[in-house]
């Protein structure tokens, strides 16, 4: 059984056990969380979709933490003008870990 859900702007396909890094949630570490964005829900041969949403279709998940990705450079350069801009970015994430799909 697996689900696609939608949160923090981007859309997952979990199974029970998967361990997620998604955008930032306002979670403490240890603490059940219930996703109620499903968009689908298959079983084998049964696939629910939603339009764009399933209203019954809720995922449970364990916050496992918070951390910061790896730093992403960011160089940009102008020739022959004598431009350059170096830049760095990190960003936020929390990892979470899917306990429950219901239908």
């Amino acid at each position: 059984m697996y689900a696609v859900i939608k949160t923090g702007g981007k859309q997952y396909r979990v199974e029970v056990g998967n361990k997620l890094k998604v955008e930032t949630l306002s979670a403490e570490a240890g603490s059940e969380i219930l996703l109620d964005q499903v968009l689908m829900v298959a079983d084998g041969e049964n696939i629910a979709t939603g339009k764009p949403l399933l209203d019954q279709a809720k995922v449970n998940a364990t916050v496992i933490g918070h951390g910061r990705h790896d730093k992403v450079r960011i160089f940009k350069m102008r020739r022959r003008k004598h431009y350059q801009k170096h830049q760095g970015h990190r960003q936020n994430y929390t990892e979470i870990q899917i306990t429950g799909i219901s239908a």
